[in-house]
């Protein structure tokens, strides 16, 4: 098994995606000669050529616009998007064009589009380039929002969100590109759109996704040294957002922690929460003005 940084092996995804399949593409700024804003598709110009590895202008929506088009056309377009809240100059053709085109169209239209973004706070970039807006995304039927948290991920995420007739977001934490780990060889047995649970334990459940799992497993270390030994849940894909493994964790140990770097309101963690007092209701001592929710008469469907 390989040791790589996260940022080689998206670097090791993107070259076995354009090796492989002639429709794939990469377009975004910065691309090609420069290597990518965070050196991810270093190289790939000289080895696929300028119609393989695009530079494009500095204008979200027209190429993010050009990828949809050419997803539609058959292509397999690989879009990079700098950082996350430049995808908001890229909104219109997201959310109204990539996300309802197969449902507007009655399935006429696929749209296999893969959207890569930087994402995460903590780089002392001030306040336009420290969002964590994959929440955003995940709102927003019709797209697929993948968050690769270990360099195994981050190689072999790109090809399943390729595989999908879908438009996917990946979203990658900038504070995880440095960051080194085992890469799996093979995707035998690898599914993307799943949680995995990363630490098995009986005294909490923590779920947690992206650039906070490195935060949480250094925690749960803590925890474990301390004779507490909590169940660490990585969700992975934020849509579909599967909740039956976090929701058969929380029965067992019958405590919940979430821990992401959104905005508390209306955010992932706001929302595991709700699933989890809608679903296991908490007892009537509970202090009502706290949990409102556990009033509720039936739990809504489980994703």
């Amino acid at each position: 098994m390989p040791r790589l940084s996260y940022r080689e092996a998206v670097r090791e995804g993107l070259r076995e995606a354009l090796a492989t399949d002639d429709r794939v593409f990469l377009m975004g700024e910065d691309v090609g000669r420069y290597g990518g804003a965070y050196a991810c598709s270093r190289g790939l110009l000289n080895e696929f050529g300028p119609d393989r590895i695009r530079d494009t202008p500095l204008s979200e929506a027209s190429f993010v616009g050009a990828g949809i088009g050419a997803a539609i056309a058959g292509m397999r377009p690989i879009v990079e998007v700098m950082t996350i809240n430049f995808a908001l100059l890229a909104f219109d053709q997201i959310v109204n064009n990539a996300a309802t085109l197969r449902h507007m169209t009655a399935g006429q239209l696929a749209v296999p589009l893969v959207i890569r973004m930087a994402t995460g706070a903590g780089r002392q970039l001030a306040a336009q380039h420290s969002h964590s807006l994959e929440v955003w995304f995940a709102h927003v039927p019709g797209l697929k929002v993948l968050c690769p948290a270990t360099v195994t991920d981050a190689r072999l995420m790109l090809a399943a969100a390729l595989a999908d007739p879908n438009p996917v977001i990946i979203c990658e934490h900038a504070l995880l590109y440095a960051t080194e780990g085992d890469c799996a060889e093979t995707a035998d047995g690898f599914d993307a759109w799943r949680p995995l649970v990363r630490e098995r334990g009986d005294a909490l459940t923590i779920v947690t996704s992206s650039g906070s799992l490195p935060k949480v497993v250094a925690a749960a270390d803590q925890l474990n040294r301390s004779g507490i030994r909590p169940e660490l849940i990585d969700l992975r894909c934020l849509r579909p957002l599967v909740l039956k493994p976090v929701l058969a964790s929380v029965q067992r140990t019958g405590r919940l922690l979430v821990v992401d770097e959104g905005w508390r309101t209306c955010g992932l963690a706001a929302e595991g929460s709700a699933r989890r007092r809608f679903r296991f209701p908490m007892p009537p001592t509970w202090n009502r003005r706290r949990c409102r929710a556990s009033n509720a008469s039936s739990p809504p469907p489980e994703s």
